[in-house]
């Protein structure tokens, strides 16, 4: 589409483009917003509330003890595998502000995902969870990280109330299991040795990788998007400029520093990552962080406390507050977004969150290749269900044939996205970047969209033989490739199947070797190397798999049985 073809179809209020001379690097934006709106409150979670001063100054500490107490320099990276609790802003930003590229891990990765990721990043220092010890033992002589910072669920309480809540996780509910990590130092050490330190300037540019987001890839195993500064500054931008949107009375809909976002999915995951994590702190807004959403009943205790005005979920989220039945009481007078992402948004699901909370909710639509937001719906009565909106300020969008012609508007094609926050390739990968980014900068998202002539993108197929389970990426060939590492299975296909609860499943097609395999030995086998989203709802047996006459098996003919 042409440049301009977008500039008379936004609503009132969204700017047509983004300045990206405004800020230097995500640690400019992150400075100057924790001076800017020092006393607001920045995070809370677990009843405790901490303040963008108090931001400013745990990050400072976090970041001072790396440079002053380790040999990491500039560039070197850093894993942080923690759910949503203080702990991750504080050592997320403080590693930025070292010079550090952050790589965020999932903390229910299995032993194998961890090795791999570990060592295709070249990871030297690693924050977790205690939880979580038990795993980082089991991987750690595999890796090369030289320096593991250890949190505890009570770190950022008063005291007292920490000390009980770690006792609790630990011996009553039994959280943690047992482990020996001598070497590793604690959070709060680490925030008592750096406070004070004076931090080291350094000259980051926004051409610089911030971030080493890992993505699934059909290539099966996971690679990593680099994404810099400037993708990551550009997609706070983009999202504030659409938060830009006027109301009714001609004023902007969202105030900086007034709002307070819901977050309870993984700031792991890109797309709260950047919505929660870094793009609130453009906003200066306030955000509540959700430890475990899967307690749904915790999570709507949680939410009586506050007049939230925005929440950021999925389907499966969204369906089981409803599901609950204290979820109708809550006070929903403040709140003025609710949006979807990580996968498809279902037509009833979004018809009865209206009918309940008087708010609609609206979908977007973005990768971790884009940092990840690529376009959005407007707000309230203009948003369209069934698309994912326009592309966001500052972002081009077409749709190709697939020998590589843009095709026009109504048709089917293949969407490909051009903007600044299209990431910089794949890490130490330029054959896989190479597939994905044309020499003038469009990314092809291997999704099929229609472009409507009012501007309106719709998602109508997948290229990708992806599998999106509650969110998140499954990629066939990488549990193919481990599935046929099972001594007793002969050939293996997976496909995904729509599941009500999650959007999709995983379903497992096995042949077995002679002599045979149970689908209990399977499941045990998957459960052992697999996070939970990735493990097969469903295992069949077969005699034999379809395949083309050169040996590919036929997914496609296996979905239409299925």
């Amino acid at each position: 589409m042409q440049p301009d073809f977008w500039n008379d179809k936004r609503p009132a209020g969204v700017p047509l483009d983004i300045d990206m001379t405004a800020f230097k690097s995500v640690v400019d934006v992150f400075e100057r917003s924790c001076k800017k709106f020092a006393d607001r409150p920045a995070f809370s979670n677990l009843g405790v509330t901490i303040t963008y001063a108090e931001l400013e100054r745990h990050s400072a500490a976090f970041a001072g003890y790396l440079q002053e107490y380790t040999d990491l320099k500039p560039g070197d990276r850093i894993a942080v595998q923690m759910p949503n609790t203080l702990q991750y802003p504080i050592a997320v930003f403080g590693a930025m502000r070292a010079g550090l590229i952050v790589v965020n891990t999932n903390p229910l990765y299995t032993s194998r995902e961890m090795r791999h990721q570990f060592k295709s990043a070249g990871i030297r220092a690693l924050v977790y969870l205690n939880m979580f010890g038990k795993r980082v033992q089991e991987v750690l002589q595999d890796t090369e990280i030289d320096y593991l910072i250890e949190a505890r669920m009570g770190d950022m309480m008063p005291a007292a109330k920490g000390w009980i809540t770690n006792l609790v996780v630990d011996k009553v509910k039994k959280l943690v299991p047992a482990y020996q990590l001598p070497q590793a130092i604690s959070f709060k050490s680490v925030l008592r040795r750096g406070a004070g330190q004076v931090i080291r300037p350094l000259a980051v540019t926004l051409d610089d990788i911030a971030v080493l987001q890992y993505t699934g890839g059909t290539t099966g195993l996971p690679k990593g998007a680099m994404l810099t500064h400037g993708n990551l500054v550009a997609n706070m931008q983009q999202i504030r400029a659409c938060l830009s949107q006027h109301a009714e009375d001609g004023l902007p809909m969202f105030k900086d520093g007034q709002e307070i976002m819901v977050a309870p999915l993984p700031l792991y995951h890109i797309y709260a990552f950047t919505a929660n994590c870094m793009c609130m702190m453009v906003t200066g807004n306030h955000n509540l962080l959700i430890t475990n959403p899967r307690d749904i009943k915790g999570f709507i205790k949680e939410l009586k406390n506050w007049k939230f005005s925005g929440l950021l979920g999925l389907n499966t989220l969204f369906v089981a507050l409803m599901d609950h039945p204290d979820f109708k009481d809550l006070d929903f007078s403040h709140l003025k977004l609710t949006n979807s992402g990580g996968t498809a948004l279902v037509k009833t699901t979004a018809e009865r969150w209206e009918r309940l909370t008087g708010c609609r909710i609206v979908e977007g639509y973005g990768l971790t290749e884009t940092s990840p937001v690529a376009s959005a719906n407007p707000y309230g009565p203009q948003a369209r269900l069934g698309t994912v909106g326009m592309p966001v300020p500052g972002t081009l969008m077409k749709v190709i044939s697939d020998d590589g012609n843009e095709v026009g508007l109504g048709e089917r094609g293949e969407l490909c996205v051009k903007g600044p926050q299209v990431m910089k390739g794949y890490w130490q990968n330029p054959e896989a970047t190479a597939e994905v980014l044309d020499a003038e900068g469009w990314f092809k998202t291997g999704d099929i969209a229609v472009i409507d002539p009012d501007g309106f993108v719709r998602i109508v197929d997948r290229k990708k033989d992806l599998i999106i389970v509650s969110g998140f990426n499954v990629y066939p060939n990488e549990i193919e490739d481990i599935v046929m590492a099972h001594p007793k299975v002969a050939n293996c296909a997976v496909i995904g199947v729509p599941d009500e609860r999650t959007g999709e499943a995983v379903k497992l097609f096995v042949v077995p070797r002679a002599g045979g395999v149970t689908v209990e030995e399977l499941t045990a086998y998957c459960k052992d190397n697999f996070t939970g989203y990735k493990v097969p709802k469903q295992i069949v047996l077969r005699d034999a798999l379809p395949m083309t006459p050169v040996g590919k098996i036929l997914r496609r003919e296996l979905r239409d049985t299925a």
